[in-house]
């Protein structure tokens, strides 16, 4: 499938996503999203992906939020309409059967920082930049900000950076929790790229699982989502894929993972 607004890539297991409008900050308007959503569609019910890298096109930006061109037009239905849009996409990105690595590598703002944190794992550029300044336009984070970033960095942290529109760099953002690492931006795809490999490189299902079994889990008590664990290891343990993980290991051998 051609695209307009994104680059996709695949190689060696492993699918890289470019937001492509580096003219506007690789600003998130409907038409990116909706490719965006065809191409997480498509990863979805790909075998041969077994990783996603989502990054953005240029040295300035992964994502600088919403078009504000667009966004300067919505009603509230639109609005709201909008936001439950972009909710269901991230929410793929989030529950996708596969991890996805978001490198960022320069502005994450608004809509930008909230497609990160619906991503599995993040990673910066030492030049990145990332917050929530939809108060500076008279909104709130629309795209799932005002409920994923609190669960990730804590409620205190997370209204700081909401209620103020602070934009911080990436040493700060590590150290609130908001990414994972830090490292020099000519070296941010090839640290994601060795993640992603080191990913698609492990059992599909169990991956799959072991995704599965946090997002579930996590606002779960830990009674029920010990439960929920165990019924998934259970269901492991009668795939071709752990017979073959299982006697690998025991021949010494590296498995040939057959994703059933």
């Amino acid at each position: 499938m051609s695209y307009e607004n994104i680059l996709v890539e695949v190689r060696d297991g492993v699918a890289v996503v470019t937001l492509n409008r580096p003219k506007v900050l690789n600003a998130l308007n409907r038409a990116l999203l909706a490719e965006l959503e065809a191409a997480v569609d498509g990863f979805a019910a790909d075998a041969a992906v077994r990783a996603v890298i989502l990054t953005g096109a240029g040295e300035k930006a992964f994502a600088a939020g919403a078009d504000i061109q667009e966004l300067a037009q919505v009603s509230v239905i639109e609005g709201q309409q909008l936001a439950l849009r972009g909710q269901r996409l991230f929410s793929k990105i989030e529950t996708l059967r596969v991890p996805v690595i978001a490198a960022i590598n320069g502005f994450a703002l608004g809509g930008g920082c909230e497609l990160a944190l619906a991503c599995t794992i993040r990673i910066a550029s030492e030049t990145a930049k990332l917050g929530q300044p939809e108060v500076k336009l008279g909104v709130i984070p629309g795209y799932g900000g005002s409920q994923r970033l609190p669960r990730l960095v804590g409620k205190g942290a997370a209204l700081k950076l909401i209620l103020t529109g602070e934009i911080i760099g990436a040493v700060e953002a590590l150290r609130i929790g908001l990414v994972e690492e830090v490292v020099p931006a000519d070296q941010l795809m090839a640290r994601a790229e060795q993640l992603a490999k080191a990913v698609a490189a492990q059992a599909p299902l169990a991956v799959a699982k072991c995704v599965e079994a946090v997002h579930a889990g996590y606002d779960l008590p830990l009674e029920q989502a010990l439960e929920h664990e165990a019924a998934l290891f259970g269901l492991c343990c009668g795939t071709a894929d752990k017979a073959e993980g299982t006697s690998a290991f025991l021949e010494k051998r590296v498995p040939v993972w057959q994703g059933r």
